[in-house]
């Protein structure tokens, strides 16, 4: 079932350039935003958290990629189930995707939540490593957006949303460990890893896995998705969250972080996906490591962590409209094969971004 009319909610820096990268692939998009918006593709201001308002505003389209606060995703998903459009977010929030995955088991299009970079683009990479072995003991996800020169204790710019993050560092963690379905603490299971020369620290953190745990158990010995920081990041928001008792108040703890540690346009964006396994008798380790920096895109510097995000979620719906995707049900990122995803006009920025900062 192609489409071409879909819905952008909430154009901040991801939503506006996944707005116009749909733009670009031909699809006819209506940006919608709680407040009014200038931009090269048709716009509305609505009260999002209205859902009455939010139905009116999404009839007479095919489509609804949310860009918005995860919390709104419920409210956003009910409506679009409702009628009967397809239905694509980023949220890395667990209950939201529980909700959303009830709604797919009688929706008329897909209910494709996850679909950013981390849940997204990592579980399909990581898929995509794991289908090459006859059996698989291991995968190992790791996804760090960082500034480029990092300054201060923290090393970090909030460059992705405050809510999303205190989220990711407080929630509990799904993984895998030896062969057990587990919840374990975030910001935990410290490792270091070296990217390009880079020293990094590692931790767990919630939501990164997506469905992944679910369709590896019983079939993999050890699953886990980890944040990647500049050392001495994690003791410090341990502090900051634990001692200072923060995570009580988590909408005060985002704002004080985001004053003092603000977004920054140099940025990069990590990746370290690896699985092991056995080939031909063999065990083997395959891994897929990359450095993304900001693109330029239609005319204007995109920071890494706004295009990696954009172009992840775009490239699915592109492979939905194009049929290369079920047209129905709910869609889990690690079945979505790599090969045509990077083929795609937009999932190919993927392609070109790891080489950006030597181009």
């Amino acid at each position: 079932m192609t489409f071409n009319r879909i819905a952008v909610l909430g154009l901040g820096k991801v939503g506006h350039l996944a707005a116009e990268l749909l733009v670009e692939s031909g699809f006819d998009v209506t940006g919608i935003d709680a407040r009014a918006v200038t931009a090269p593709f048709k716009t509305k201001a609505v009260d999002l958290s209205d859902a009455a308002a939010l139905k009116d505003a999404l009839s007479g389209q095919e489509a609804v990629l949310s860009c918005l606060p995860y919390h709104l995703n419920i409210g956003v998903s009910t409506v679009a189930h409702g009628l009967g459009l397809h239905y694509f977010d980023l949220t890395e929030d667990v209950p939201t995707t529980k909700h959303i995955r009830e709604l797919a088991k009688t929706s008329k299009g897909i209910m494709a939540p996850q679909c950013g970079l981390a849940p997204g683009f990592v579980g399909i990479v990581a898929a995509d490593l794991a289908g090459q072995f006859d059996s698989v003991r291991s995968i190992k996800l790791r996804v760090g957006a960082l500034p480029q020169h990092p300054t201060g204790l923290l090393g970090y710019a909030f460059n992705w949303s405050p809510e999303g993050v205190v989220n990711e560092y407080l929630n509990d963690c799904e993984v895998i460990e030896e062969g057990v379905l587990k919840n374990v603490s975030a910001m935990e299971w410290t490792e270091t890893i070296f990217i390009d020369g880079m020293q990094l620290e590692a931790f767990t953190t919630s939501g990164g896995l997506g469905t992944m745990c679910e369709t590896y158990l019983g079939k993999i010995e050890n699953l886990d998705y980890k944040t990647m920081r500049y050392p001495g990041h994690v003791k410090l928001m341990n502090f900051f969250f634990h001692e200072l008792l923060m995570r009580e108040n988590r909408a005060e703890a985002g704002r004080i972080l985001t004053n003092a540690k603000p977004p920054v346009d140099e940025d990069v964006v990590y990746v370290h996906v690896a699985a092991e396994g056995r080939a031909n008798g063999q065990l083997r380790r395959k891994e897929f490591v990359r450095s993304y920096y900001p693109l330029e895109i239609g005319g204007k510097s995109r920071t890494a962590i706004a295009w990696t995000t954009s172009a992840s979620v775009v490239g699915v719906i592109e492979m939905v409209r194009d049929g290369a995707l079920p047209a129905q049900g709910f869609l889990k990122q690690e079945d979505i094969p790599l090969k045509p995803y990077l083929a795609t006009r937009t999932g190919n920025y993927y392609n070109l971004g790891h080489r950006a900062r030597h181009a």
